[in-house]
């Protein structure tokens, strides 16, 4: 088993791009009613954050089984199909995310080399964008965790 969710790398990255956005956003509503003005970076780094959390929350979810599923048929297969289904699963799960990875990465690269900026703050966008393939590869780093505790599960189950 692995070490408890809490104290992965990703629920902590989550947790703090949560706790950001909260803070952000209630700053800027707090400054908007007694000032009549806004901070100018609130929206660029919440939905920066806002990507950040969802990638992150999507690796914890990922590595606890917990994603949003059918499982009808999963539960009803015999243990050599569910195996069969779970590898399937994984198989498909990782080959949309590598393409994330590819693809992420290299409009990463793109913005790095063009040298964009945001058009908010003027920040370089490849450092928003990096964190695209950075947390999919956690995911499917994640992932493959899963598929194996969750195929030794169905190897016991066999045995039974």
């Amino acid at each position: 088993m692995m070490s408890n969710p809490k104290s992965r790398p990703e629920s902590w990255i989550a947790a703090i791009a949560l706790s950001a956005i909260c803070l952000i956003s209630l700053g800027n509503v707090v400054v908007r009613y007694t000032t009549n003005a806004s901070f100018a970076f609130t929206e660029e780094f919440s939905v920066f954050l806002l990507v950040v959390l969802t990638f992150a929350g999507a690796a914890v979810a990922a590595r606890q089984n917990e994603h949003i599923r059918i499982t009808f048929i999963e539960d009803k297969l015999p243990w050599f199909w569910r195996r069969i289904l779970l590898i399937a699963q994984a198989f498909f799960s990782i080959l949309l995310l590598s393409l994330i990875v590819w693809y992420g990465g290299l409009l990463t690269y793109e913005e790095y080399q063009w040298e964009s900026l945001s058009p908010g703050l003027g920040y370089p966008t490849w450092i928003y964008l990096i964190w695209l393939p950075i947390l999919s590869l956690a995911m499917i780093h994640r992932l493959l965790q899963s598929l194996i505790e969750r195929l030794k599960f169905a190897d016991k189950g066999a045995d039974q």
